[in-house]
């Protein structure tokens, strides 16, 4: 497995395993191993998925029938709105850790880019100086709200988890991310199939050039723009489809037509539109 080095020296796998939106949580721990059977090492998870749990038994399953070392993994998991604060934070962490049965996170990171995110990160440094998380990073911060978070603390965030996908490709977040050497982490690869992503003619086209499923080409294009991704599925077919993309490079002429396909706008939600924020601070979850 390819992998990026973080701003801390921290090597971080380019290509991972995401959970978004598994809830069976027997499903889930299946899905975890299935992953880390076939080659994924990157794991992503988040208090908010509540399936920590299910992914911490998978862990523990793969890791004492001898599949995998627990340094061998890479294990991100996300603060929610409803813990941001110094002190909640830090029970926050301490319950995710908990549930997923491990010593220490690789990655933690600040789900949405509200609440008391300055004090959160505040414990998050503390907590990555006790060795407790090897690296701190934050999810769908624009560059204003990151900036913001830069100028005021000693930690700059080791990677920013954002919407990217063919038609939302956010080139100017992620040239700001490279300025200050923040890692962009892609969520929802294949926009959650939606705008018929996997039926669209440019990409059905590059698909056939090079003997691959579109789903491989989006990933390759991703990794090709020094993108780190976490693609889902409950598949364990398709998990060994979307780890089979080392083999190709895309042309410059490909990447360009992908390029194209840019709508500029998300096809989930806007972090600018005051009842986004309003909702999203108003989601309360078990954790």
């Amino acid at each position: 497995m390819e992998k990026v080095v973080l701003n801390n020296g921290v090597e971080m796998p380019v290509l991972g395993f995401g959970v978004y939106r598994i809830t069976d949580l027997k499903q889930c721990e299946q899905c975890v191993y299935d992953a880390i059977m076939v080659g994924y090492r990157l794991i992503d998870t988040a208090a908010a998925y509540m399936n920590e749990e299910a992914v911490g038994k998978a862990i523990k399953r793969a890791i004492e029938e001898g599949m995998v070392k627990r340094e061998e993994l890479f294990i991100t998991t996300k603060l929610w709105i409803q813990d941001a604060g110094y002190e909640s934070t830090k029970k926050a962490f301490e319950k995710s850790l908990k549930r997923l049965q491990l010593d220490y996170i690789d990655l933690y990171l600040i789900h949405q880019p509200f609440g008391d995110v300055h004090c959160s990160w505040r414990a998050m440094e503390e907590l990555y100086r006790e060795g407790l998380i090897r690296a701190i990073g934050v999810s769908n911060f624009q560059p204003d709200r990151l900036m913001d978070l830069i100028v005021h603390h000693e930690v700059i965030p080791t990677v920013n988890q954002i919407e990217i996908h063919p038609f939302y490709q956010q080139t100017e977040s992620i040239e700001f991310m490279k300025k200050y050497n923040a890692q962009p982490e892609s969520w929802g690869p294949f926009a959650e199939g939606r705008n018929n992503i996997f039926q669209n003619e440019v990409l059905v086209s590059i698909a056939k050039e090079y003997d691959k499923t579109v789903a491989q080409v989006i990933l390759r294009w991703l990794i090709q723009r020094g993108i780190v991704t976490i693609p889902k599925t409950v598949h364990k077919e398709r998990m060994i489809e979307n780890i089979g993309i080392f083999d190709f490079e895309l042309s410059q002429e490909d990447v360009e037509k992908i390029a194209a396909l840019d709508t500029k706008k998300s096809l989930f939600l806007s972090h600018n539109d005051p009842e986004t924020v309003k909702w999203l601070g108003t989601l309360k979850f078990d954790v």
